[in-house]
């Protein structure tokens, strides 16, 4: 029993500091813990708000059109993603380009997109952060006729470079130009969607078609490499292009890739590449970039034709600079929360810690603060007091003290004395109020006596 009284006392004595500290802040208990909790409360929104501690459970990502590798690519991504409780809705377009233009449109709701490297020109890319490369988007040119080695020898020629807006066309348009092939020298250049422009190209009615897997079906492109009347046009000049263009790469369809029983290419075919970049815009949540690498992880980092495991994603900038978010992904992987708990739990317990961390840290400094700036609060309540008595004093003592000097001096310290006994303070520190008044008597009596002698 005696233990449990003990206990039952330091609480009680723990319970009165704390009452008697939050007594500064306020008239009374109510109103002094309702403001640290609105403070508290204020902060944590303030924090919730700042620190998109809770991600949406919804993304919207930008892909190609159907059937290309863009969207191939978008739907594993929608399997994975559904893995953790989050949705991710595929919009198709006619490619890279046209990634590029709706992320660049704060009006579209679009929050990430694949994106082909040497489309910034002419765009506003402030907005936009890279989540690194994922790809190698190779240009394929399949042509009619005699092999061709040079693609100046496509000049005067019929020429398809598919859909405006498409990662093809853009990269079709720069090696032309980096040939000297354009409008007005008896070169057609144009723009027909995959499908046709294929079929064009079988009947005929065009000489070549540059393509890439961004907007063309991969199966087309493969039905293509399959016709004899077909060629693919070898890059000898590979390493010459990427030194000109930048953001180009060296590959290599190895011999038999596609096929090995019909020995589909039948030779080595040196192409050339842009990377492609996971884009989105800056405000993404960090939670969603962290998914949005695991999946690609997941989809990108197995070996391929023109890659070795483990190659992509990279963290390589190329146009858009890689986000804070994505570098620290890189450097040490998913954060601990969404690395330990299913998505929706992870983000369930950020939600609790935004909040409740901003109102720990005022709640727990205020609890210990209170009663020090209580007891001086109190204290300076008596303490000034005794500036009033001294002044008193001062008075009394300045000059001949006279009947009518003293009766003033005596009415202004029955004043200050009921002032002070209407005082309200903890019994702990009764002592300093009784002192107080124990003082105001030793001043009245001098004052009495000096009024006596008159």
């Amino acid at each position: 029993m005696t233990a449990r009284a003990s206990f039952l006392d330091t609480l009680r004595a723990r319970f009165t500091a704390l009452r008697e500290g939050l007594g500064m802040v306020g008239r009374g208990l109510p109103i002094s813990l309702g403001l640290l909790l609105l403070l508290s409360l204020i902060a944590a929104v303030v924090a919730f708000v700042f620190l998109r501690s809770a991600p949406p459970t919804t993304l919207t990502l930008t892909s190609g059109p159907k059937g290309s590798s863009f969207a191939n690519v978008a739907d594993q991504y929608r399997k994975i993603l559904a893995r953790e409780g989050v949705t991710l809705k595929i919009l198709t377009s006619q490619g890279s380009r046209d990634n590029l233009a709706r992320l660049e449109d704060r009006k579209q709701d679009v929050d990430v997109g694949f994106v082909v490297g040497g489309e910034t020109t002419g765009h506003d890319t402030s907005h936009l952060v890279s989540l690194g490369s994922v790809s190698y988007q190779p240009m394929m040119i399949f042509y009619r006729g005699k092999p061709r080695t040079l693609i100046s020898e496509f000049k005067q020629h019929r020429l398809d470079i598919g859909l405006e807006g498409s990662g093809a066309s853009v990269l079709a348009q720069a090696l032309l130009d980096a040939n000297g092939i354009k409008p007005g020298d008896g070169t057609q250049v144009g723009h027909r969607a995959p499908a046709e422009s294929i079929q064009a190209l079988k009947e005929g009615k065009i000489d070549a078609l540059f393509a890439m897997s961004d907007s063309t079906p991969t199966a087309l492109m493969r039905e293509l490499l399959r016709d004899e009347d077909v060629h693919l046009f070898n890059f000898v000049q590979a390493e010459g292009y990427t030194h000109r263009i930048t953001y180009l790469n060296k590959l290599v369809l190895p011999r038999g890739a596609i096929d090995f029983g019909e020995d589909i290419p039948p030779e080595n075919v040196t192409l050339v590449a842009p990377t492609v970049e996971l884009i989105a815009r800056d405000d993404l949540h960090p939670a969603l970039s962290d998914l949005l690498l695991t999946a690609a992880r997941e989809v990108h980092g197995r070996a391929g034709l023109y890659k070795k495991a483990g190659d992509f994603p990279s963290a390589i900038e190329h146009d858009f600079a890689i986000s804070g978010d994505a570098s620290r992904f890189y450097a040490s992987g998913r954060s601990f929360l969404y690395r330990s708990f299913p998505f929706w739990i992870a983000s369930l317990i950020e939600r609790a810690l935004a909040i409740l961390v901003p109102m720990t840290i005022i709640l727990v400094p205020g609890f210990k603060i209170a009663p020090a700036v209580f007891r001086w609060r109190v204290v300076s309540r008596i303490y000034r007091w005794y500036a009033v008595l001294q002044r008193i004093e001062r008075d009394a003592d300045a000059g001949p003290l006279d009947a009518g000097r003293c009766d003033a001096l005596l009415e202004r310290l029955e004043h200050v004395e009921t002032t002070v006994t209407r005082l309200s303070v903890p019994p702990a520190f009764g002592d300093l109020l009784y002192g107080l008044r124990s003082h105001i008597a030793v001043v009245r009596e001098s004052l009495r006596a000096r009024r006596a002698a008159l």
